[in-house]
Parts: C-alpha cells; structure tokens; sequence
C-alpha cells in the first residue's frame, strides 16, 4: 500500500422555504415558517469514548441533524467487537457503524450484513475522488462497503520539549539515539516514558503498534506484508526481534513510569498525560496522531512545539527511513434508509471532514481537503508525515480482525507479565494465525 489519501463524495443543502401571503384589507400576515420535514433517526456505534473524539463527533453530525431535520443515536465502546457481533447476532444491527478493523468490515461483507456504498453512490465520482487504495480496502468481492475517512499516522512519539532542552537533549533519529536518550533520562532520575495498554475489551492493542511499527522500521515493507499475509510464521526470528525491541523499552527498569503494573493498569488516554503534567512524570509518548486531541483537551493552555510536539519514529534500518503504520475509521451501513444514505454521504463529505481537520487529531483522508485547512501547523505536520511517505502500511491487526486480533492483544499483556514466556507466546500466536488465515 501506499501513502493514504481520500477525496471528496458530497455536498449538502437545505431549502428553507418563507412564505408571505397577504390577506384582505392590505394587512399583511406574520412570515410563516415550513419546516424541513424530518429525514427520520439513524443510530450510529464507534469506539471513541474519550480525548474528545466523542465530542467532535457530536459536533460534525448536528451539522447533518439540523440541514435534514434529523437525529444520531450514537454509542460509543471500547467493546465494539464485542456489541457489534451480538447486535449483529440478534438481528439489532445498528444503522451505521465506525470500525477500526477492515478484517472485521470484511466479515460481516461476506456474510451478507452490509449495505454496498456503490449500490446507491456515484462509482464514477469516488473513483474520481480517492485514492485507489483506500478504495481496495474498502472493497469485498468486488462491491464497495466502506471508504476509509478518518485516518490516523501511528508513527508519532509525542514528547515534552522542555524535559529535552532542560537537558540538553536532541530529539532522537535513529533506535539507537532513542535508547541512548532513554539511558540518560534514567541516569537523571527521569522516566524518558509513559505507556498504557488498559482499553476495556481490547486491552493491549497500544503495544501491538509499537510491535508493528518496529518491524516495518526494522525488517521493511516486504517482511510485514509476509506477515500480514502469513507468508512467514509468528515464531521468525525477525517478528521475535520486534517483540523484544518492544520490550527493550517497555520493560527496562527506569524506562516506564511506573513500570509494568502501571503499564497494564492504566488506560492509554491517561497515560498520554504524564509527559505533560506539571512536573511532567515522563517525556515521551508513543501513540498515533489523535493523541494530540488527547493533550490539548487535557491541557487547553499548552503552546504547540514548546510544551508539546512529536518527532517521527526513529529510524532502525537506514533503507527503511521514514517508514509509517496507519489507520483509519470506516463506516459501514447495516440498514439502507434514506437517512442512512444521507448520513454516510454527508460524513465522507469535503464538509464534515473540514469540519474534523479543524477539530484536531484527525487526518482527513480527502483529497479536497489542503494542510491550510488544518487547525495548526503541528496536525499539519502530523498530516504530511503520513501522506507523503515513501514506505506506509495498514495496521496489520486492524486488517487481520478477529481470533488473532484479540489474541495479539491478549499476547502483548501476557508478555510484559511474563516476558521470558516470548517463545510460548509467538507459538501460540502462530497456531491462531494458522486457524484463522490458512483455511
């Protein structure tokens, strides 16, 4: 896969309709209002919950709610896998749904759940608009299900300036710079890091971006497709280094504030606060590009590059250079009504994704949408990070969805509170793979 960006599908209008009727004597009524008659209710499920993503969503649909005189139900869980399959299960699907997991989109294609976007959109225009990619991704057996509209750069180590200034530190471009930064932190009586893995049913998945983005940075684009595609084994000595490099930091005494229990137990929305507090309890963060909603909805008052700011995944093999993981949000249609179709349209809209640029922590995957449209020069930045590189790849566990998915998630905790178990751990990982991929 290439770089990733997305283009534009729909523009909305609302007529409101004034009429003046003049009665006997020349006296002349009130204007009388007519209303939009109500395009009905659509409910909506995702997985955002916190960091203000909720919020930003609620703002972007009300736009859609009052042109069409309408209303979003959504529900926000951690659990999405989880609710999802039983509504799904029971016949109570929701309208629209906003998953992370092309794996799981692709499931419930196959089984003949979703609505197909080419069914009733204009093929000619999106092909027009997106970027083939994007809509390979979206696409089962041929037919359009989703188009992947809110990207996410999961490349991005998020850090307190001053911690590095106050010690004369330079931001790191290599691993080895990373690590020798770290080991001068510790010597100073500072944890270079914060880390949580703690999300409800899908506890553990921050880990397995660290452990993606390490083997795409390490081993290169063709090993992590092997991956992706089980061409190799769970148990190859490269997949095993990524794990390791991933403990590297995770588990070396002094790295982690609060080290392993504090790592297991705290939410991966918290602990994006802790570079960031005032004494800051780490200077860095690894995470995607939405954590800068995170910080700025937790600290309004930090000014952008010298309270906070990223620097891109170091560098681990020089040929693989500014390599990135991504993600992104999809939506997906159970039940096709007018107001669905409407919704979706206007959501994947050049509007409503302006409309989330601005709100911040959001790459808008349209290609309608220009850098001057984002909120300030570091979501920009973030922005450009991820669109312009030469080396970019999907989550793989967002692909893959799941057995294996949840299991990589239940593997990365099991390793960190039982790391000399790695071999057990990627055995076990391989005979799920096995299951789920090479029938």
């Amino acid at each position: 896969m290439k770089a990733f960006r997305f283009s534009s599908l729909f523009g909305l209008g609302m007529v409101l309709i004034i009429v003046f009727a003049a009665c006997g004597g020349g006296d002349e009524d009130e204007p009388t209002q007519t209303s939009v008659p109500s395009i009905g209710t659509v409910t909506v499920i995702h997985q955002w919950v916190s960091g203000g993503e909720p919020e930003n969503f609620r703002d972007t649909v009300s736009v859609w709610e009052e042109l069409n005189n309408g209303k979003v139900e959504d529900f926000g869980t951690r659990d999405i896998h989880e609710i999802l399959n039983l509504r799904v299960e029971s016949g109570n699907p929701p309208d629209v749904a906003i998953l992370a997991s092309p794996g799981m989109m692709q499931t419930f294609a196959k089984q003949g759940d979703l609505v197909a976007l080419d069914s009733f959109m204009d093929m000619d225009k999106i092909s027009n608009e997106y970027a083939q990619a994007w809509i390979d991704i979206g696409t089962v057996d041929g037919k359009l299900y989703t188009i992947p509209s809110k990207a996410s750069n999961k490349s991005t180590v998020w850090y307190n300036p001053k911690v590095f200034l106050n010690n004369f530190l330079e931001t790191p471009a290599t691993w080895d710079e990373m690590i020798t930064i770290s080991d001068e932190m510790v010597a100073k009586g500072i944890s270079p890091w914060s880390m949580g893995l703690e999300s409800g049913g899908a506890s553990g998945w921050p880990g397995t971006d660290w452990i993606g983005q390490i083997l795409l940075s390490e081993s290169g684009p063709d090993v992590y497709d092997q991956w992706v595609n089980h061409e190799i084994s769970w148990t190859d000595s490269r997949i095993k280094s990524a794990w390791e490099k991933f403990g590297q930091i995770a588990l070396t005494s002094g790295y982690v504030s609060g080290g392993a229990d504090f790592i297991l137990s705290t939410n991966f929305t918290s602990a994006s606060y802790l570079p960031f507090e005032s004494p800051p309890q780490a200077a860095m963060y690894f995470l995607g590009s939405f954590v800068q909603s995170f910080v700025e909805g937790q600290f309004p008052d930090l000014t952008i590059e010298e309270d906070y700011s990223f620097f891109p995944f170091p560098s681990i093999d020089p040929q693989y250079e500014g390599a990135v993981t991504g993600g992104a949000d999809m939506l997906v249609m159970f039940n096709d009504t007018e107001a669905t179709r409407s919704l979706v349209k206007y959501l994947l809209s050049v509007e409503a994704q302006e409309m989330g640029v601005r709100q911040g922590g959001f790459i808008s995957t349209n290609k309608q949408v220009s850098m001057d449209s984002y909120p300030d020069v570091m979501a920009a930045k973030v922005a450009e990070q991820l669109t312009s590189a030469n080396i970019a790849r999907f989550d793989a566990d967002d692909i893959w969805g799941g057995e294996l998915q949840a299991a990589f998630f239940e593997a990365v905790l099991d390793y960190l509170a039982n790391p000399s178990d790695i071999d057990r751990i990627l055995e076990d990982l391989e005979a799920v793979a096995v299951q789920q991929l090479d029938q």
